[in-house]
């Protein structure tokens, strides 16, 4: 598995993912850039995504949903803060309506991807962080470590693919 940690920090609100993979930066990149790739790989095997918009450019949005065994469906969004293609990608994450109504009650996340050649390969770092511990709290406490781990796990499968 090219997951090879993810910790919380409560001193400084995060939630940082740091994955391993042999690939270069640019094919790393298309798993976020590519909305059908970003399908295959955003939620966890046992809730697949589906992105009807992506636009990755800064301002964008980009909405998606995942789909549980159970047929329920999980609705969010990314608002693309800035991208430096294929070194950085940040973005707001917060859950929505099933209609695309943004959700005030829920938390939101600030996402900063940053994506380092290394030895062939790439070693990309994903930094979630929250605006209070009340946030973060609750989004560990609906499986996001788990449900990052589970996620991240399936993209070497879509490189070998590449």
């Amino acid at each position: 598995m090219s997951v090879k940690s993810i910790d919380k920090e409560y001193d400084t609100l995060t939630i940082t993912a740091l994955a391993e993979f042999e690939a270069a930066p640019e094919q790393v990149w298309e798993l976020w850039a590519d909305p059908r790739k970003l399908e295959r790989w955003w939620g966890p095997p046992t809730h697949p995504a589906t992105v009807p918009q992506h636009d990755l450019t800064p301002g964008g949005t980009v909405t998606y949903f995942m789909t549980g065994p159970d047929g329920e469906t999980y609705h969010g969004w990314w608002e693309v803060i800035s991208v430096e293609r294929p070194e950085k990608l940040r973005f707001r994450d917060g859950f929505a309506e099933e209609d695309g109504t943004r959700r005030d009650d829920m938390p939101i996340s600030d996402v900063t991807v940053t994506f380092a050649a290394r030895d062939g390969g790439t070693v990309v770092e994903v930094v979630t962080a929250f605006a209070d511990r009340e946030q973060m709290e609750e989004q560990i406490s609906m499986g996001a470590i788990d449900g990052v781990a589970c996620a991240m796990s399936q993209m070497d499968a879509i490189l070998a693919d590449a």
